[in-house]
């Protein structure tokens, strides 16, 4: 049965295609199942209902033309766009009928079409230098970013964090490039201390963001990039899309009995990484010396000829700042545990507003090879401050207890006497078993 002449129904254009016209990919309006006939699947579709029934539902459904020009299965006389289409009849409206009647309880994606638009790409380049353990990153250039502020362009910057273990010690920044969507940095941004093992299970995160002065920086896309992929000695290109950041796993998609285990989990797993947070790297060479046979030589101290630990503080990089300039007034420590005379404390001399200094400054201990493996060597990384107490930044102890990169370089010194055996180590805001002294 057709629609009157010169009756219009209500329906905009938009309703009719079932689309959503606003930018992004097309999706169904979500009230489109109202102009349907809301059926059970098991209904039988032999109970016609009337037209004229307040009740009865309208089907939106394109009308078909026969080779005679007049609608199929029509009386003829009618043109009109929209028929109302009943459960017994007919057409090529009925699937479209009967389809939208099927799971009307799933929910459609109402997430804003901003979040799958383009954020724009971003091209660096990334070198491990396994001689120097540093990892350099080109940051090359960015294309297509996605418009941040009321001019339509951006203030567009580039930060490096490595994970796990993201903190202010290990990000770097690139210079802002203003008011461009396409910038070009060339900058390249270095780590130091990167270790082979840093290389099999870390991750590069590169953000991009742009630079509000007025107000807090907008963050834009990331991408991340596990550093396992990247050879030794051999550089890699990388021209990526930049993605949102990943959502965290809600409890509420979970089970009443998995949410308070989840919650745990999360609470347990922030507290990991709060007690293991990374305060940067220090750059440590140990060397053993054997007592001398012949005596003491020329040029060489009596307690070196009997024999000793040399330990040689070389460096840190990319130190937590614990001023407010963002700075630090670093200095480094080490004792030889259990200090019962309380007489194997050295202390370097203090680096006055960075996060990268230079020390290289040697400590003997005098001591016997058989004592020394009971012995415990803890290196401390503090900031001067004038009138008040230090800050401990980070530290790192070596010995038969410990693990990892550690203990393998204090195997390594005991194993090469008479030779220096340099590492870099990862220092933390707590040492198992140790009490600070500053």
């Amino acid at each position: 049965m057709t629609v009157r002449k010169g009756k219009r129904l209500g329906i905009s254009i938009q309703e009719h295609m079932a689309i959503d016209v606003c930018p992004g990919p097309i999706r169904p309006i979500r009230q489109i199942s109202a102009y349907f006939p809301r059926l059970s699947p098991t209904s039988s579709f032999s109970e016609p209902l009337s037209p004229s029934h307040p009740g009865a539902p309208t089907a939106l459904s394109p009308s078909s033309t026969g080779q005679g020009g007049g609608p199929i299965g029509g009386g003829g006389g009618s043109s009109s766009l929209l028929t109302p289409l009943l459960p017994g009849a007919s057409g090529g409206g009925g699937s479209l009928s009967a389809m939208s009647s099927m799971d009307t309880s799933i929910e459609i994606d109402s997430c804003d079409s901003d979040d799958n638009t383009s954020l724009g790409t971003l091209a660096f380049d990334l070198l491990y230098e396994k001689a120097t353990s540093s990892l350099h990153c080109t940051v090359l250039r960015a294309k297509g970013l996605k418009p941040m502020d009321f001019n339509g362009l951006a203030d567009p910057y580039v930060k490096l964090h490595l994970l796990p273990g993201a903190c202010k010690a290990n990000k770097l920044k690139t210079k802002t490039v203003r008011n461009t969507l396409n910038p070009v940095w060339n900058e390249t941004l270095t780590y130091c201390g990167i270790t082979e093992e840093d290389m099999y299970r870390k991750t590069l995160r590169v953000s991009v963001c742009d630079e509000d002065k007025l107000t807090h920086n907008e963050f834009i896309g990331e991408s991340r990039v596990a550093l396992r992929r990247v050879k030794p000695d051999q550089t890699k290109h990388f021209n990526i899309c930049l993605e949102h950041p990943p959502p965290l796993p809600s409890p509420t998609a979970m089970s009443t009995a998995l949410r308070g285990i989840s919650c745990y989990l999360r609470e347990w797993e922030s507290e990991q990484q709060r007690s293991l947070e990374e305060r940067g790297r220090l750059l440590l060479c140990l060397e053993y010396l054997p007592p001398a046979a012949d005596g003491v030589t020329k040029g060489e101290s009596k307690e070196r000829a009997r024999g000793g630990l040399c330990v040689g503080v070389k460096r840190c990089a990319h130190l937590a700042a614990m001023d407010v300039n963002g700075y630090s007034d670093p200095y480094v420590k080490t004792y030889l545990k259990p200090d019962v005379h309380k007489k194997s404390k050295h202390k370097t001399a203090v680096i006055k507003k960075t996060l990268n200094p230079e020390f290289n400054e040697e400590f003997f201990y005098e001591i016997s090879f058989s004592e020394l493996a009971t012995k415990t060597l803890e290196v401390t990384v503090w900031d001067y401050d004038l009138g008040k107490s230090n800050d401990f930044i980070g530290g790192v102890s070596l010995g038969c207890h410990s693990q990892g990169e550690t203990l393998q370089h204090w195997i390594d010194c005991l194993k090469n006497k008479g030779k220096k055996v340099e590492r870099w180590h990862t220092l933390t805001n707590e040492l198992p078993g140790s009490t600070l002294q500053e």
